[in-house]
């Protein structure tokens, strides 16, 4: 079940795409790449370290709000890749990354 959709903390720069709820709580980060001919990079790869830091920093403010301390987690990356003159390729990776919070 979808919970929230671009959650944007009171006074904080940062976003989550989407999170859900299906027993826990889903962190889902976004990324969407329309392909190039010099792009062949997958969008998912730009996911980095530093992004899955502020994710999970912003999950845990969001979480915090809610009340819901007890519940587990995972975070998600869904890479969209938009292709001239096809139907997007859609990809969702399940528990793409599990940072420290």
């Amino acid at each position: 079940m979808l919970v929230a959709r671009n959650y944007v903390p009171r006074g904080a720069k940062s976003e989550i795409d989407l999170v859900g709820y299906d027993g826990y709580v889903g962190v889902v980060e976004v990324r969407t790449r329309t392909a190039r001919e010099d792009q062949t990079a997958l969008p998912e790869l730009s996911v980095t370290a530093e992004k899955q830091q502020v994710v999970a920093r912003t999950a845990k403010r969001f979480l915090m709000e809610r009340h819901l301390k007890e519940y587990p987690m995972r975070f998600d990356a869904l890479a969209v890749e938009e292709l001239s003159g096809a139907s997007p390729v859609v990809r969702l990776h399940k528990a793409a990354f599990s940072p420290q919070m």
